[in-house]
């Protein structure tokens, strides 16, 4: 199954994310299919940034977001996008 989740890239007690989309079985930085977006929780209000189109792709396509990766899609109407019909 393929999941979108939070891929570790920060130092110690410096944490920063890349939001990947990655086989459920490889393992938390390991190889990714692709890179969606970004995830700073040291800032000041906390940073994401997510491409929209790709998101709403794999969504579409059957990946599953992890539960953190799930929230910060919903916050930005992500998921609703995806759950809508496509518009050809």
């Amino acid at each position: 199954m393929v999941r979108i989740r939070l891929r570790r890239i920060g130092a110690r007690h410096r944490p920063f994310y890349r939001i990947v989309v990655a086989d459920q079985r490889s393992a938390r930085n390991g190889k990714v299919i692709e890179q969606i977006g970004t995830y700073d929780p040291m800032a000041d209000p906390p940073v994401i940034t997510i491409n929209e189109d790709s998101a709403v792709k794999w969504v579409r396509q059957g990946a599953q977001p992890s539960e953190a990766v799930a929230h910060m899609l919903k916050t930005r109407g992500i998921l609703d996008k995806a759950k809508a019909p496509a518009i050809a």
